[in-house]
């Protein structure tokens, strides 16, 4: 048998270190990966509930301004129908008296 001789046994020496602290690597750089993954998905789970809870979400703040619109609308309409008919009473009166 042939002997290997130990210039090739220090380069496959060094050569499996280097491999190692690559492979050492790439497993600290997965462990980062999977650290910020469950962070986000911690915070779309905080945005999720901020978006969709029924009592105090996104959606419940824009119904909630919707209805008020609505009534504001409804309050001004009133408000201006009654000015105009208030101001062609009077225009009506002064007219009618003279």
């Amino acid at each position: 048998m042939s002997e290997i001789p130990p210039d090739k046994i220090n380069d496959v020496e060094i050569d499996i270190v280097t491999l190692d602290g690559k492979l050492q690597r790439l497993v600290d750089a997965l462990d980062v990966i999977k650290e910020r993954q469950e962070q986000m998905a911690l915070d779309i789970s905080k945005i999720k509930e901020a978006v969709y809870n029924p009592d105090q979400g996104l959606y419940a703040r824009i119904r909630a301004l919707e209805a008020w619109k609505d009534t504001s609308t409804r309050l001004t309409w009133i408000i201006v129908t009654s000015l105009a008919g208030l101001g062609t009473a009077t225009i009506w009166n002064m007219v009618i008296s003279q």
